[in-house]
């Protein structure tokens, strides 16, 4: 017998965990949440492929060394040529250089180019800058925020987020939110890494973890301690390069994965993923650890694996036998991947189909997390007669993120829904 998934089966279990006040509700968020639109008019961080198209054109457009230096670089990186690839290639380079030259720069250069590069990273992905009151009702993080602050939780939602951006911040502060983010005070608030610690400090504000550093923290020279400001180019961040293992050792990055393993090894713990690619080993091997610590914790990523074949000129998905999230799940029975068309899930890789073919009422639940594959339609004479038969298949779209939130705003329980209204 050929094994599938039933998308509604599990679906109603997710439901269950997300109103559970027993459960303690957690997410990672990585780039793909920012890249999330909501419409037209929202803010969103530029995709890695258009983000390194323009900073290697305006850093070659400054200077001819930088564009041959590219070039080269191109053509030794060949497909790999990205955001993440090109800075570890220009660090490693630098670290080895010595007194001599590399593709026409000399290890001053190399520094040079390499503070120029992030420089163009912090600006790209300060959209906060374009911000203001109208584009409030746009941003997919706002409804993010709404649906956090519609329901009295005992355990407060803990959002964990490899982004700079503060896109979140934006969120939760439109929509009155109160939300912790590990800095104390006031006039030069300053990373408390004791309240990390402690699970319950301040127990109904929201967490906010930026385990990647963001925009406006910086060190301040006097006191050495990390301190929240306004970003002016001196950010303390783990850039997106192979150091970033290494830099993710220090504080306060420490303090904060620590808080997301302490989190994991909490019983009764559900993390969800969401616009997270699984490449960032550091983070990994924390999740990784933390499941098989012998906790009744689990984690769902929710994998946006559809990508466009330029050589077969369709669509294809990356979860198969093949993929680390497919090597990841299989091992460990705590971790479930939500694919787009596939999903492993208590360590059985299956498609996701349909059991029973859904009413018309039916039909619009299952559309708020469940795109039927269509059927082809002909005209016989003056009617249209479908060549395919219903076949339970195609495709789950929660692990787009403005799905997610369309979705998580609809699981509420009535009663929650009615007191919301009436203290509105």
């Amino acid at each position: 017998m050929t094994i599938t998934h039933d998308p509604s089966e599990y679906i109603k279990g997710l439901q269950q965990l997300l109103i559970s006040d027993k459960k303690r509700i957690g997410f990672l968020f990585g780039a793909g949440t920012s890249l999330a639109k909501k419409n037209e008019e929202s803010l969103t961080v530029p995709s890695i492929i258009p983000l390194t198209k323009e900073i290697v054109t305006e850093l070659s457009d400054s200077k001819s060394e930088y564009k041959t230096l590219f070039d080269e670089v191109k053509v030794e990186l060949a497909d790999k040529f990205n955001l993440e690839t090109i800075l570890t290639n220009l660090e490693q380079k630098c670290e080895i250089i010595g007194e001599g030259t590399l593709n026409g720069l000399n290890k001053q250069g190399f520094k040079e180019l390499i503070g120029q590069y992030k420089k163009s990273i912090r600006d790209k992905i300060s959209i906060h800058r374009d911000f203001n009151q109208n584009k409030i009702p746009h941003i997919i993080q706002v409804d993010f925020a709404r649906w956090i602050g519609q329901v009295e939780r005992k355990y407060p939602i803990e959002i964990f987020t490899t982004n700079y951006d503060y896109l979140f911040e934006l969120g939760l502060e439109a929509c009155s939110v109160p939300y912790y983010d590990g800095f104390s005070g006031s006039y030069k608030p300053f990373f408390n890494a004791d309240s990390i610690e402690e699970m319950n400090f301040l127990p109904k504000q929201t967490k906010l973890w930026k385990v990647h550093g963001s925009l406006g923290w910086q060190v301040e020279e006097e006191t050495g301690k990390v301190i929240r400001t306004n970003s002016d180019g001196n950010d303390i961040l783990i850039y997106p390069s192979v150091l970033k293992y290494k830099d993710s050792k220090k504080q306060p990055y420490e303090s904060l994965m620590d808080r997301l393993s302490n989190f994991l090894k909490t019983d009764d713990s559900i993390l969800i993923i969401s616009g997270y690619s699984f490449g960032d080993e550091h983070i990994n091997s924390r999740i990784e650890a933390s499941l098989n610590s012998g906790t009744t914790s689990h984690v769902i990523f929710l994998y946006f694996d559809k990508y466009w074949d330029k050589i077969d000129s369709k669509y294809k998905f990356r979860l198969d036998e093949n993929d680390l999230l497919y090597k990841f799940a299989i091992s460990n029975s705590k971790t479930s991947v939500y694919g787009m068309r596939n999903a492993v899930i208590g360590g059985k890789f299956a498609k996701w189909k349909l059991k029973n073919e859904p009413s018309s009422d039916d039909t619009v639940l299952i559309n708020s997390y469940f795109d039927e594959d269509f059927d082809d339609v002909m005209e016989i004479g003056m009617v249209e007669q479908g060549t395919e038969q219903w076949t339970g298949e195609g495709e789950f779209i929660l692990p787009d993120f403005s799905k997610l939130v369309s979705f998580l705003s609809s699981v509420l329980p009535d009663n929650e829904i009615g007191e919301w209204g009436r203290n509105a």
